[in-house]
C-alpha cells in the first residue's frame, strides 16, 4: 500500500476523510505504529510510546516499515510455541497477557482492516488501489 500511495499527490495523502485516523498518511502511520508496538511487546522490549509526528512522514514508512516486517519474519522463524503467553502493559498502564497466536492474528486483522480503508480512500480520490487479497500477496502480486 505504501508503494501505491507514493504515486498520488501529497495533498491527497493528507485529505481529511472524517474517519478515526482521518487521512491516508495517518491511517498508514497508525498501522505502522501498531505493527511496531506489537512487535516490541512480543519480543519483550519496552514500549515507550505509540505514534510520533515522525511516523506521519511517507519517507519514514518507506524506510522503516520494511525493517519492522523483517524483524517480524526473523521472530517468526524462531517461534516454537504459538500458545506461549506474552505479558505486556497497554498504553493506559493496564497489564495484559495474550497467547502469541492471538497477537499475530490481531496484527494481521488490524492491518487488513486499515488497508481496506486506505483502498477505499484511494478509490474515492479516483485511484485504483493495489490488489489486497492475501493469496495475491503470497504470489508476489
Amino acid at each position: 500500500m505504501v508503494r501505491a500511495v507514493e504515486q498520488i499527490p501529497a495533498e491527497q495523502l493528507t485529505h481529511d476523510f472524517q474517519t478515526a485516523d482521518r487521512t491516508i498518511l495517518s491511517t498508514l502511520a497508525h498501522v505502522y505504529a501498531a505493527d511496531r508496538v506489537w512487535l516490541r511487546r512480543i519480543l519483550g522490549e519496552p514500549v515507550t510510546g505509540f505514534i510520533s509526528e515522525e511516523d506521519h512522514r511517507l519517507c519514514v514508512l518507506q524506510q522503516d516499515w520494511p525493517v519492522i516486517l523483517s524483524r517480524w519474519q526473523e521472530w517468526a522463524r524462531t517461534l516454537k510455541d504459538p500458545t506461549a503467553l506474552v505479558q505486556f502493559i497497554d498504553r493506559t498502564g493496564n497489564p495484559f497477557r495474550s497467547q502469541t497466536w492471538e497477537i499475530v492474528l490481531h496484527v494481521v486483522n488490524h492491518g487488513t482492516h486499515h488497508r481496506g480503508q486506505v483502498a477505499g480512500f484511494l478509490r474515492t480520490l479516483g485511484h485504483t488501489p493495489p490488489p489486497l487479497d492475501l493469496i495475491r500477496y503470497y504470489r508476489g502480486m
